[in-house]
């Protein structure tokens, strides 16, 4: 890639929501162009956000892995794959699996989401159990107006506090949100640069916090499955 300095360290990835409103595929091209090492996947209103197959040629064509898709849990996007936040969280990860990335990001939930407050912790670790895929829960903040407080996430808006009911004791790391994979080439499955690359047609989230932290939490039983938090620096 010509003009671009590449250097040692951790890999760095951008999300797809940084370029709203421009769409899934100019994320990508802005990617590759400044030079990131992979691609967050936000999934809203975007079709192509949503399409693995069409991920997996946007993929191919930039030769940059998407490291982690986030669900559309933003409030702009609750009519996303339904109303209900466990599909939500299930097609995220089934998204995750087939186009390769190891971390679903979502958010905490919303305080009227009462039946999906309650079991949010023990859910998440059971989903975990489930695949190989890590869940990474924002950390989002409170409110404030007029000198008043206002949090509309529960059990917690800051998933340091939360911990699943037998898990291990966490092991805190601190490093970049959404832990990307390492470097690595992705084979290209044909078409040439400026061919057949897919392109959205619906509008988009907002942009979110800018700030991530992520657990995953360890069922019981499962050995070396540490609860991780992640912070953005």
């Amino acid at each position: 890639m010509s003009g671009v300095a590449k250097v040692s360290g951790p890999p760095v990835a951008l999300s797809t929501s940084s370029v709203y409103p421009e769409r899934t595929p100019d994320a990508f091209e802005m990617a590759a162009r400044l030079g990131y090492d992979g691609v967050e996947v936000m999934v809203y209103t975007d079709p192509v956000s949503q399409a693995a197959e069409a991920l997996l040629r946007l993929q191919d064509y930039h030769q940059l892995p998407i490291v982690s898709v986030h669900a559309p849990s933003l409030l702009l996007t609750q009519r996303v794959w339904g109303r209900e936040p466990w599909e939500k969280l299930r097609k995220a990860k089934d998204l995750a699996e087939r186009v390769g990335a190891r971390v679903v990001v979502l958010h905490p939930p919303f305080r009227w989401q009462r039946e999906y407050v309650r079991g949010f912790e023990t859910g998440l670790a059971a989903m975990a159990e489930e695949t190989d895929v890590m869940f990474a829960v924002e950390n989002m903040y409170p409110l404030r107006a007029g000198g008043s407080e206002v949090v509309p996430y529960a059990p917690h808006w800051d998933p340091t506090a939360l911990r699943a009911p037998g898990a291990r004791p966490w092991r805190p790391a601190l490093r970049r949100a959404a832990q990307p994979a390492p470097a690595r080439r992705v084979p290209r499955r044909g078409g040439r640069r400026g061919e057949d690359q897919p392109r959205a047609d619906q509008g988009g989230p907002d942009g979110g916090p800018g700030r991530v932290a992520g657990f995953r939490p360890a069922a019981p039983g499962r050995r070396g499955r540490q609860c991780q938090l992640n912070r953005a620096s």
